[in-house]
């Protein structure tokens, strides 16, 4: 955790370039930030939860998206300023995924990737470990 916070020069970009070597490991859970940097494993919410915090302090606006969708439910990072989300998905590739930041936009992009249809789009704030939606969009 030190080492993302302490990068003077990270930017969305850099950011998911530092999970290219992590593993996917589905869980009920919200894995602690501690507990999935030092596994080197975790999913979607671990990863889209812990961009935005550590984006957040580095100044950019992030937003946590939930997209449901018939083929599941997926979770991204939405940062303002590139006009692009973050994806687990992408970790490897380290690509950026382009958006107008809205509900739908995200839906439909994060479902294409999925080859499924979207339901509903949803952000969130975490406080405390408790996810509070914000606001939400329905297909």
């Amino acid at each position: 955790m030190e080492e993302l916070r302490d990068d003077a020069d990270l930017t969305p970009k850099r950011f998911i370039e530092y999970f290219s070597d992590f593993a996917f490991k589905l869980a009920e859970k919200q894995q602690a930030p501690a507990d999935f940097l030092s596994k080197k494993c975790g999913d979607c919410d671990d990863f889209a939860t812990l961009a935005a915090d550590v984006l957040a302090q580095k100044g950019y606006t992030t937003h946590v998206i939930m997209v449901s969708m018939d083929a599941g439910t997926h979770v991204v990072c939405y940062v303002t300023q590139e006009k692009a989300y973050l994806d687990y998905n992408n970790r490897v590739s380290h690509e950026l995924v382009a958006s107008d930041g809205s509900l739908a936009d995200i839906g439909a992009k994060v479902a294409a990737s999925f080859h499924s249809n979207w339901r509903t789009a949803s952000e969130f704030q975490i406080a405390n470990g408790v996810r509070h939606c914000l606001r939400t969009e329905l297909r």
